[in-house]
């Protein structure tokens, strides 16, 4: 999967538990994504580190591993703007591409 695409799912996904009383896991998860483990833990770290999402606890090892605990995971105003901005600029793409796909 698109690392992009990755992130804008799990983003979603909290997005769309904020009614809930506490966020689904599975909807997101390595599995959920097809992607590995390692690389989920890295997605949630660097949506930490952007401020995308909060109430992440990530510990590195000296062996170069890394755990990461998003129980608590909410996203944050800022990740909400990045959700609205992307799908602002997907329908622009999207209208772009179809004009091209128009002319000869």
């Amino acid at each position: 999967m698109d690392n992009f695409k990755a992130v804008y799912r799990i983003l979603t996904a909290l997005e769309a538990s904020m009614d809930l009383p506490k966020n689904n896991l599975e909807m997101f998860n390595a599995d959920a994504l097809h992607v590995s483990e390692a690389r989920w833990s890295r997605y949630i770290e660097m949506m930490a580190d952007a401020g995308y999402v909060k109430g992440v606890k990530v510990d590195h090892y000296i062996d170069g591993t890394m755990s990461v605990n998003a129980d608590n995971i909410e996203i944050t105003l800022k990740g909400l703007e990045y959700l609205q901005e992307n799908s602002i600029m997907q329908k622009i793409y999207r209208a772009a591409k179809g004009a091209v796909d128009l002319v000869p």
